[in-house]
């Protein structure tokens, strides 16, 4: 596999996407498109509810099926190449019906792991219609440790701080216009302060309630830019990370040892 080639260095693409409101087939094809105009990468980050747009209230919107799961494995096992983005799920725990907003990361070879979003957004009533996570997830690929988050997590540090556990880590966002600013100052610092790389994909276009401008990106452990996109269109972002580098400026600059 790809990824397999070099296992310290990936290549990483983020596919900024319109996402269009409800229609599954129409935002895979857009996908697909992207993923077309940026070969050769090991990994692809969606954004947040990357099949639907972001449903505060998931009736008829949710997934029962699998259909943007299943896909997601199609185009892995084409791409040779992990794809990572979040869905809104409808589940039966315990007997009981439930929505997720879950990001799954899935493998070349057809494996998935996922995380649900833990931090809801109350001030959209996100937490009236779905069930927080509980559980952080990381995801060892290519030789880097990814931890997964959703959105409105990257507000919270506590949730995303480093505990010896990752190398970097992915944000999928639908993140507003009018909040664009705390996005790529969160973005930063959620690096500067856990010495990681953090890729942050975001969508552009409207949906019902809200317009979007991207900003997706990718910063470095010393929270440089390695890409990102400002002008609101729709494309592929991509950069290199070396997960050497970041074992060794952590090695070096040791800050994480006097954390609290």
């Amino acid at each position: 596999m790809a990824a397999d080639c070099c296992a310290a260095c990936m290549r990483i693409t983020i596919l900024q996407t319109d996402i269009s409101w409800g229609q599954r087939e129409s935002n895979a094809r857009e996908a697909e498109r992207l993923m077309a105009e940026a070969p050769g990468s090991q990994l692809y980050v969606l954004p947040e509810m990357w099949s639907t747009g972001f449903a505060t209230d998931p009736t008829g919107m949710a997934e029962g099926d699998g259909w943007s799961l299943a896909w997601m494995r199609r185009m892995a096992e084409r791409t040779e190449a992990a794809i990572c983005g979040s869905v809104a799920v409808q589940t039966c725990e315990g007997g009981r019906e439930e929505y997720r907003n879950r990001l799954y990361f899935v493998k070349p070879d057809g494996s998935v792991a996922f995380y649900d979003k833990r931090h809801l957004f109350g001030y959209g009533g996100e937490q009236l219609h779905y069930t927080a996570g509980q559980t952080r997830t990381v995801v060892e690929y290519g030789g880097i440790r990814w931890l997964l988050l959703v959105c409105y997590d990257l507000r919270f540090p506590v949730w995303s701080r480093y505990r010896g556990d990752y190398d970097g880590i992915i944000y999928v966002a639908n993140w507003p216009v009018p909040r664009i600013a705390v996005w790529d100052t969160l973005l930063r610092a959620r690096a500067l302060e856990n010495q990681a790389v953090v890729v942050g994909a975001n969508r552009v276009g409207q949906d019902p309630s809200c317009d979007y401008c991207g900003h997706s990106a990718v910063i470095d452990a010393k929270g440089r830019l390695l890409a990102e996109e400002r002008t609101g269109a729709v494309t592929a972002v991509s950069a290199e990370v070396d997960a050497a580098d970041i074992v060794s400026f952590r090695s070096k600059f040791r800050v994480l040892d006097d954390r609290d």
